[in-house]
């Protein structure tokens, strides 16, 4: 089961940004928490990341990976984080005078819903420090996002959010291989395997837990444990989330219909496709889909 890339396509149906700050105050950048996903990349000087634990040192090529929209700080010194002044949108800007140090900004923020069960069942913030001799590609790509947000240029909203999607996959995926223990959550029994194939491939089914444990060749009992275990939610929970987190993605991405949605994520009608909408994201289809992304690059966080 390839969680990686259910991220990526859960995080799509937030809005997506990336900005680079080459003047933070001499205090440092504290970021509220929020409803998301993201990223800094140092570029240039040290720093420290500051969240609720100890410092951390931070060098150029790190990258923080905020999970979950956890609250954090960058600072020149270490310090408490009640003391970094907040991150305010539209301020900060690059320039030609020195700073002690630079970061490259990426983030997806979830106006309805939380950041997919895989990154939440990951720690609040991560510092890595990737090895780019052996995964040069993750530099090319931090030099393409760079050249991006340095003017904005026609075809940016799409290149700017496909370079955002392939760096975090770059870094969960060098996260991984460094913390295979550390709490990415592992599909490896092919009956849980089979069982969340049918759900991604077929939300559209009548699934109940018997008829997913039959898929998985396992125990009705047996089967909701370890599928809990591994995905992090019980089966029908996670049935609800895939399916009504696939009909976000048909409503930012498409022009059809409610009543065409409904019955392609798994409901009868469009008045019971609307009500669960609505409990999973707090605002009606409808809503949802007018209230396209519409936050510059500036707003990342």
């Amino acid at each position: 089961m390839d969680l990686i890339s259910e991220v990526i396509r859960t995080v799509r149906v937030g809005s997506a940004g990336a900005r680079l700050i080459g003047r933070p105050p001499s205090a440092g950048l504290r970021f509220a928490a929020f409803d998301g996903s993201g990223f800094h990349i140092i570029t240039r000087g040290t720093c420290w990341l500051i969240g609720h634990d100890e410092p951390v040192a931070l060098r150029p090529g790190d990258v923080v990976l905020t999970s979950s929209g956890a609250e954090h700080g960058l600072s020149h010194t270490p310090r408490a984080l009640a003391d970094i002044p907040l991150f305010e949108p539209g301020a900060h800007p690059t320039g030609p005078e020195p700073a002690s140090f630079e970061f490259l900004c990426g983030a997806y923020r979830l106006d309805h819903g939380q950041a997919p069960q895989y990154l939440r069942a990951l720690p609040d913030l991560i510092a890595l420090s990737p090895d780019y001799d052996r995964h040069p590609e993750l530099r090319s790509l931090i030099d393409l996002l760079l050249a991006d947000v340095a003017a904005a240029r026609p075809g940016s909203g799409a290149t700017r959010r496909a370079l955002l999607d392939l760096i975090l996959v770059q870094v969960l995926r060098q996260w991984h291989e460094r913390d295979t223990a550390a709490g990415w959550p592992e599909v490896t029994h092919p009956g849980i395997a089979a069982a969340l194939r049918e759900i991604h491939e077929n939300p559209q089914r009548p699934w109940t837990v018997g008829r997913l444990s039959e898929v998985a060749g396992m125990p009705r009992t047996a089967f909701s444990r370890q599928f809990t275990t591994a995905v992090g939610r019980p089966p029908m929970s996670y049935l609800t989330g895939w399916r009504l987190g696939h009909a976000a993605r048909l409503l930012r991405e498409t022009d059809a219909s409610l009543a065409s949605i409904a019955p392609r994520v798994g409901y009868s009608t469009e008045f019971a496709f609307s009500a669960a909408f609505r409990r999973e994201y707090g605002v009606s289809p409808g809503r949802f889909r007018s209230a396209r992304p519409t936050r510059t690059t500036a707003d990342v966080h």
